[in-house]
């Protein structure tokens, strides 16, 4: 994840200067306020005055504007309240919606089966079982034992 620069502000992404590299491809600024309403909320607003959903929003932002094609979100749900969860599902379906890849690493097990194809369970560093959407139902028992559910 790209940590929040202190004197990066929502102004100052306007300009490109929060971002480590800028491409042509990258989603333009209405496109990011549409999916972040609450990022042009704050415009003037420091990072690391920001709450830590929104400091969540902004870096999924700061990347969006790259034009990348995949997306590395290392677990975007930890801490942050159930209302900007959703906003993250929402998002996350839409950008697989337009084609973006994603790469998921997520504890939380309720929030990942909801927006992932496929699902890996990783032990000590190593895939011990993967399983598509379709097939969770069917091994929740094994899941749960994972989880230690």
């Amino acid at each position: 994840m790209l940590s929040i620069v202190p004197e990066c502000s929502i102004s100052t992404l306007r300009a490109g200067i929060c971002l480590l590299y800028t491409s042509p491809g990258g989603l333009s600024l209405e496109r990011i306020f549409a999916l972040f309403p609450n990022l042009r909320e704050r415009l003037s607003s420091q990072g690391t005055k920001l709450s830590g959903g929104e400091q969540q929003m902004l870096a999924i932002a700061r990347i969006l504007r790259t034009g990348a094609r995949l997306l590395l979100l290392d677990e975007p749900t930890e801490g942050l309240a159930p209302v900007i969860i959703q906003q993250i599902r929402d998002t996350i379906g839409m950008l697989k919606a337009q084609g973006f890849t994603v790469l998921l690493v997520e504890q939380n097990f309720h929030f990942a089966a909801t927006v992932a194809d496929r699902h890996y369970v990783m032990e000590h560093g190593r895939i011990v079982d993967e399983f598509s959407t379709p097939e969770l139902k069917a091994n929740m028992g094994k899941l749960h034992e994972y989880l230690g559910v």
